[in-house]
């Protein structure tokens, strides 16, 4: 057999090794995790470390074995590869095999099954083990957006008159476990807080549990992973950990009724604005809530956000939006458009003064000028909000009103 020219050959080897390169780059690079919000390798909680604490073993003994595996391969084709003086009519020895050998890497692949099977099976049993304490919180996805409602009196109902329904973010106390029952309004769909937790479907129907505790304050961010429709790229989830004195701050505020008529002329004319084209399916509590609880809201989920404490978030649309200037670790501003960083309510996600000066009103303004266009919807089919065909008027007087929801 003729052998092949040098050049071809220097060109192979080169070839191999930049394959070999960008190979263990791309593996190294998914390990960093800055900038990337939704990474499963930066656990911020104990659930997530446990399966932390799995992944890395399996992985590690994963890439041992592709490595011993594909070197054998590589080893055994340039050992026994067609020499240039070889007989060709000369027939190799055949051989049955090495019994050892053969025992040997059946009993070890079988050994290593079961360790990871043991470690997966503990690892789950410490996933759904409910832990004292914990909040219990309803989480329920629909087109195109997240409803939690929390338990506060622990009498294993939701929609009690002490209980919390709130949109977009889920709020929660630092080192506190809680317990997450997922559920759906429409279609199925899939939470998913990488940092906390795994994924647990949103089916509707159906009720499955998920356990979530973040170690400490921060905003967590997360993505629905079940196919839903033609925004589910834009259905989006975020946790935001607080300090307990915050948490409880926040539960206090979050129980009570929209407050008196706005003194503002503007926002007084924004209510009345809100109570003839909003109000038939939103929910705003000591407005419409007990009309609305008679008549649901014209849409296949049967409900829309509520906007009671609108502005004690610091995200809309399904959390695709900033409602306020995002705010770094250390206290810088950031863009408007960061949305991984997350909007910062500041003051009033307590109940406190609206920083007007930070709301994101170009991208409020627009939502309400014409939703459909930011966000892929189906409002015709009662998917999603319409377009109001509002006059810029009523827009100002709308956002006016908006910042009073605190």
């Amino acid at each position: 057999m003729q052998r092949l020219p040098k050049i071809v050959r220097i060109l192979a080897v080169l070839s191999f090794t930049l394959v070999v390169v960008l190979f263990a780059a791309l593996i190294v690079n998914s390990f960093q995790n800055a900038g990337k919000p939704l990474t499963s390798l930066n656990p911020q909680g104990p659930s997530s470390e446990s399966i932390q604490q799995l992944l890395v073993p399996v992985t590690s003994i994963a890439a041992v074995v592709f490595v011993l595996v594909l070197g054998a391969i590589v080893f055994i084709t340039w050992k026994f590869r067609e020499r240039k003086d070889a007989n060709p009519d000369e027939f190799p020895s055949q051989i049955h095999g090495k019994t050892t050998l053969e025992i040997g890497w059946t009993i070890l692949p079988a050994l290593i099954l079961a360790g990871i099977a043991v470690g997966t099976v503990m690892t789950i049993i410490n996933l759904n083990r409910e832990e004292p304490n914990s909040i219990n919180v309803q989480v329920a996805g629909q087109q195109w957006w997240w409803e939690y409602k929390y338990d506060i009196n622990g009498d294993g109902n939701f929609d009690g008159p002490e209980d919390i329904t709130t949109a977009t973010e889920m709020v929660v106390p630092a080192g506190r476990p809680i317990q997450v029952t997922t559920t759906s309004n429409d279609v199925i769909h899939s939470f998913w807080i990488p940092g906390l937790n795994g994924k647990r479907d949103a089916v509707p129907g159906l009720r499955n549990p998920l356990k979530l505790q973040a170690d400490e304050p921060g905003v967590f961010r997360g993505q629905c992973t079940e196919f839903c429709g033609l925004s589910h790229a834009n259905m989006r989830m975020l946790v935001r950990a607080v300090s307990s004195s915050d948490y409880d701050a926040w539960v206090k505020n979050q129980l009570k009724d929209h407050r008196a008529d706005p003194t503002d002329p503007t926002a007084a004319e924004g209510k009345k604005v809100w109570q003839s084209l909003c109000a038939q399916c939103h929910v705003i509590n000591g407005i419409n809530d007990a009309k609305m609880k008679e008549t649901p809201p014209p849409l296949v989920a049967g409900v829309a956000p509520n906007l009671t404490h609108l502005m004690t978030r610091g995200t809309f649309a399904g959390s695709i939006f900033n409602l306020y200037e995002p705010v770094s670790s250390d206290g810088q501003a950031l863009p408007m458009r960061d949305v991984a960083a997350a909007g910062d309510p500041g003051a009033a996600l307590t109940g406190g003064t609206v920083a007007t000066a930070n709301v994101n009103r170009v991208t409020l303004e627009a939502w309400l000028r014409n939703a459909p266009a930011l966000k892929p919807m189906y409002p015709q089919g009662g998917r999603g909000m319409p377009n109001l065909n509002l006059t810029e008027e009523q827009i100002d007087q709308l956002v006016a009103f908006l910042e009073t929801l605190n």
